[in-house]
């Protein structure tokens, strides 16, 4: 799904499982007394034309998104039915009384203070002046980086973009570390586009900046002029970050230096003072793209004091505009607009159920498992990934391109796995989070400050390997190669993913495929350059990296070709290694689902064979629906590639589904086989 990269390399899916043996027999659970019976197939298509069509059709013509939604459908879109079950649960604890301090009443007045709308709009925007004053006292440039660093505990993030992640030369230890940051609009190139589209996006962030502005108090000319000034800072910053596909790159983003070093190199930034107003104790750290702080560096002085206040109250205004009063959030409201085509606003229990489970996640989690989240499902997910680990290692030994001696490098790493399946065996502390029935805006604030504190701890430390990296509620999985691990929450466990009720067939082409392409993270053109234990370190032969490189760059060639909306195309470079572990992730599931009974069997099932109903789960896993705005910027930001893309591109690359429905030249989907890629 998800790969852990660019702040801690997240695959940006319990019980700490622990490393499969390599010697554990391969189980079947297929059941005994139930089934899913598979419907929506639209016979009317060919399969080896537009299998996403064959086995979605119906349903894409009939699905309909929610008006507050951007799309609907698996996958992230099933977080919107998730935040249901969760809204449930604070309902219900909102509305009760509950010990002070505990995890029900602090998720629960969290909730409660967030849905006192009339509490909330009497403030206004007073909870944000005393901030906007302290800006407008600024007298120097140290000033304004002193409150940079104050304002980046509570979560209030402008020009520095600071986070505490494992050092990737010694992946034991967390070191502090600097990104590119510093923009408002999704990623550099908005800023330089001259399309229509892009366009659009652009003046209707100038417009939201300018309505914030007014907001506050300021005439409208005055709101107009500071927006453009706004704008124009963030246009110069961005032309100092890397695009995402060169943000790919692992090792150019490993940049340690002495804090010595960086005093030199940027005095007006005065490094160890910075560091020190963060509360940071290093002698040395990652600056991820150091281009950047160039050009901050550099600006801090060519640019005005007063237009650097003006930035920092734009920033300072998006960054809390859903935390004040209504018009503030009609605002915030839309600009989304006009960048997902969302057409109306989600209703006021979603919005607080997800700002619950983005502060207080584990809190919400511990509540949200105890209800939903059945142990056989843990136990099942154990037989699913030990197989296709070892379908993985079999793969491996097969592979022609590949040396021995890398191919035993490769195994090691395989094997030295952590799983993580449902929900942390250790949960997140929330005691110094404090929250009041009363005080929505310093709930959200002691939450950030909270999370900032409790990441600033680890500077230095030893890498806690039990630690998550999303909420167990969440519909996601990763792979995080700093710590070799793949995570699963409870999230995904559950239809069209995984079902208790289902054959192993269903089960191995849903939950099983993104096993496998979790799997395959480990091993994509980024996680291929960290070893067994997460250091990034050259374990390979010099040939068989060109050879991987070579393989890994028609991945890249292929899907340029592929198109969404009429004639947009997918980035190649920014989805290969999505790409990589959506073909091999098929390949692998498949391969260990043959290890099952059923798998070994061809008895057909409500008409369709074992393999067939593996492909069709495939699909259905991928089964989403979204506004084009929503795809445009999608296509654009996103490393994945669309729904579509993510079922018939793998499929028309693996022989195994030519066998099962039969594709034949002149099916729009067929391949010779010559031509079918094969990474792993």
């Amino acid at each position: 799904m998800t790969n852990y990269k660019n702040l801690v390399y997240v695959s940006l899916t319990v019980l700490l499982a622990g490393a499969c043996q390599r010697a554990a027999t391969p189980t079947t659970t297929i059941p005994t007394t139930k089934r899913v019976v598979i419907t929506g197939i639209d016979a009317s298509k060919k399969p080896g034309d537009d299998f996403f069509k064959y086995a979605n059709g119906i349903w894409n013509d009939t699905a309909r998104i929610p008006e507050s939604q951007a799309g609907v459908g698996a996958y992230s879109f099933m977080n919107y039915p998730q935040r249901i079950r969760l809204q449930g649960i604070l309902d219900s604890v909102s509305a009760g009384k509950f010990p002070a301090g505990s995890l029900e009443q602090k998720v629960g007045d969290f909730y409660a203070s967030g849905m006192d709308v009339a509490a909330i709009d009497k403030r206004g925007y007073e909870p944000i002046k005393p901030l906007l004053a302290r800006i407008d006292a600024l007298t120097d440039v140290p000033a304004l980086l002193k409150l940079v660093a104050e304002e980046q505990k509570v979560g209030d993030r402008s020009i520095i973009g600071f986070y505490v992640g494992p050092d990737n030369k010694r992946s034991s230890i967390n070191i502090a570390q600097f990104s590119q940051t510093g923009i408002g609009l999704p990623e550099r190139d908005y800023y330089f586009k001259t399309d229509s589209s892009t366009g659009s996006v652009q003046r209707a962030y100038r417009d939201y900046l300018t309505r914030l502005f007014e907001l506050t108090g300021t005439d409208a000319a005055t709101a107009r002029k500071n927006a453009a000034l706004a704008y124009d800072i963030e246009k110069q910053l961005a032309t100092a970050h890397r695009t995402n596909i060169e943000r790919r790159d692992v090792k150019a983003n490993y940049n340690k230096l002495a804090i010595a070093d960086l005093a030199q190199k940027h005095a007006v930034l005065n490094w160890p003072t910075l560091l020190a107003n963060l509360g940071v104790q290093a002698d040395s750290v990652n600056v991820a793209q150091p281009g950047y702080y160039d050009k901050l560096n550099t600006l801090l002085t060519s640019v005005p004091l007063d237009d650097w206040k003006v930035y920092l109250k734009a920033h300072a205004l998006t960054n809390h505009a859903n935390y004040l009063s209504q018009p503030f959030v009609d605002a915030s409201f839309a600009y989304s607009k006009i960048l997902t085509g969302q057409a109306v606003k989600k209703t006021r229990a979603e919005e607080m159920t997800q700002a619950v489970d983005g502060s207080l996640g584990e809190a919400l989690a511990q509540l949200y498992v105890k209800k939903y989240f059945p142990e056989e499902a843990k136990k099942r997910m154990a037989v699913l990934v030990n197989n296709l680990k070892k379908a993985f290692e079999a793969r491996i030994n097969k592979l022609d391109w590949m040396s021995d001696s890398t191919k035993s490098r490769a195994k090691e790493k395989l094997y030295a796995f952590t799983e993580k399946i449902g929900y942390p065996d250790k949960w997140r502390d929330y005691s110094k989070v404090d929250v009041k029935r009363d005080a929505y805006f310093e709930n959200r604030l002691s939450a950030n400050k909270n999370d900032y504190f409790q990441s600033l701890a680890k500077v230095g430390k030893p890498v806690d390997r039990t630690e998550w990296h999303t909420t167990p509620p969440t519909v996601t999985a990763y792979n995080n190669p700093p710590l070799n691990e793949i995570v699963f929450p409870a999230g995904i466990l559950q239809p069209p993913y995984f079902d208790v009720n289902a054959d192993d067939a269903l089960n191995y082409g849903g939950i099983g495929m993104v096993i496998g392409h979790e799997i395959t993270h480990s091993f994509d053109d980024q996680g291929a350059q960290f070893d067994k234990v997460g250091n990034v370190t050259n374990w390979w032969t010099k040939d068989d990296y060109a050879k991987f490189k070579a393989r890994t760059n028609q991945v890249i060639d292929q899907y340029n070709k592929f198109t969404v909306l009429d004639s947009v195309h997918v980035k190649g470079a920014l989805t290969v290694g999505e790409n990589t572990a959506d073909i091999a992730g098929v390949a692998i599931a498949y391969d260990a689902f043959k290890l099952t009974e059923q798998g070994k069997s061809t008895a057909k099932l409500d008409g369709f064979t074992p393999d067939q109903r593996f492909f069709i789960s495939i699909a259905r896993i991928w089964r989403v629906k979204t506004r084009d705005a929503y795809m445009g910027m999608y296509v654009n930001t996103n490393p994945h590639s669309p729904a579509k893309w993510r079922v018939n591109g793998p499929l028309m690359n693996f022989t195994p589904f030519y066998n099962a429905f039969n594709v034949q030249p002149g099916d729009k989907m067929y391949k010779p086989e010559k031509d079918r890629i094969v990474v792993w």
